[in-house]
């Protein structure tokens, strides 16, 4: 059997449900699809958790907003048939839960909302091959994928979770399962999720637990590419990747896959497809073990909206190991991503995803031990595989607030 993960784009409307209804139709093998929130839905989903757990009147108007984009879908696929019942009592359990006032854990009230993105369009997709007659079965991916109460980046229990997968995706009754990505729950059936972006996450655990054959990711691009097309015209198609290499390009920032993804398909040796929903016939990337030495040309990879934090301890002291654990530990209760870490004698360089709070005010419970200082609106860059003559192209006449390098790669924090 294989896994098959469609991301937002390939579900954006009717007719990318059409598309994915023709790639899911030609594969003759046992399939378990997983499916992320349609288009920019849990973007529009964020704006309205925010809004409804700092009570504002708006909130309503957003849920409208995610409401008509749905039905807009529905009725180009289902016409005068109507909306099936399914996705009435959705959008009815979402309504209801905006009209209760919301616990003061923002982690908490934000799982229990974003989820709907992937419920809804899951139910979407599942209804019209239904609808065409390619029968499948839909599975809320929370009653099997367990994790802890960590919301917004909850651990997996691994154990618990493959027992479960194995007795509900069974294939006696059915060739065919869709299911969401991303999301989860705790023993006690509260809604969690993986992290930002964590549908492929969630297909390289199903693949693991089900011992796939594969796992396919379905991207607008034609496979891995050494660089983001959008900002490099000379951006080429990388055939073949290694598992580690592929873990040193999500890791520094790359956003064709999910960071988590390669640990569970490494473990079992299970290939992982990188494929073109645009033109699925296409090979695409592979990333699997490879024994031999490839050659792969510069990879560029482009993180933005980074913060360089730089703390000194008000006492002049030498900053120690114990500095730089309280300093993680903190960002990490914060649910900050620490993207580069560098140390001098009496500096710690740190840099992260960039905070929407106020800095001020984030760093108050640091501020009485160390001095801060911190720089926003950067972008780390990363180059694996680089040369001398590609750094001198690629940074040009641009301002270097932080740089490392290692063999293979070289990463710069600059200003645009």
């Amino acid at each position: 059997m294989k896994i098959f993960k469609f991301g937002g784009a390939s579900v954006k409307d009717a007719d990318a449900v059409k598309n994915v209804f023709q790639i899911i139709k030609g594969e003759s093998e046992n399939l378990a699809v997983v499916i992320s929130a349609m288009g920019s839905c849990t973007n529009l989903l964020e704006t309205l958790i925010k809004a409804y757990f700092n009570k504002k009147e708006n909130a309503q108007n957003i849920f409208v907003e995610f409401k008509n984009y749905h039905l807009a879908i529905i009725e180009d696929l289902f016409g005068e048939k109507g909306m099936p019942q399914k996705l009435y009592e959705l959008f009815a359990e979402l309504e209801t839960k905006l009209q209760k006032t919301p616990s003061h854990d923002y982690n908490f009230e934000y799982d229990q909302i974003i989820c709907f993105g992937e419920l809804v369009s899951t139910q979407i997709v599942s209804e019209y091959l239904n609808a065409a007659g390619f029968t499948n079965c839909w599975i809320d991916i929370r009653d099997v994928l367990k994790t802890d109460d960590t919301f917004r980046d909850a651990k997996i229990n691994w154990d618990w979770t493959e027992k479960l997968i194995n007795e509900k995706f069974s294939f006696s009754n059915t060739k065919l399962f869709i299911t969401q990505g991303f999301i989860s729950s705790t023993s006690s059936n509260l809604s969690t999720t993986l992290g930002r972006e964590g549908s492929d996450f969630t297909a390289a655990i199903l693949g693991s637990c089900l011992n796939a054959e594969s796992v396919s990711i379905w991207k607008d691009v034609p496979g891995i590419l050494s660089a983001d097309p959008k900002k490099m015209e000379q951006a080429v198609k990388i055939g073949e990747l290694s598992y580690k290499e592929a873990v040193e390009m999500t890791h520094s920032g790359a956003k064709v896959i999910h960071p988590k993804t390669m640990k569970p398909l490494h473990n079992k040796g299970i290939p992982l497809l990188v494929k073109s929903f645009v033109s699925p016939n296409e090979a695409g990337t592979i990333i699997h073990k490879i024994d031999h030495k490839i050659e792969l040309p510069p990879i560029f990879i482009l993180k933005e909206n980074q913060i360089l934090i730089t703390l000194s301890a008000i006492d002049f002291s030498i900053i120690s190991i114990s500095d730089i654990d309280r300093v993680v530990k903190f960002l990490m209760g914060k649910l900050i991503k620490v993207t580069l870490m560098q140390q001098s004698a009496i500096d710690l360089n740190i840099v992260a995803d960039a905070s929407e709070e106020n800095l001020e005010e984030f760093f108050g419970e640091l501020s009485s031990e160390y001095n801060i200082k911190y720089n926003t609106g950067l972008t780390l860059v990363t180059i694996r595989h680089y040369t001398e003559k590609v750094l001198d192209w690629m940074l040009g006449e641009k301002d270097i607030y932080l740089e490392q390098h290692t063999r293979l790669t070289a990463r710069m924090l600059i200003k645009e």
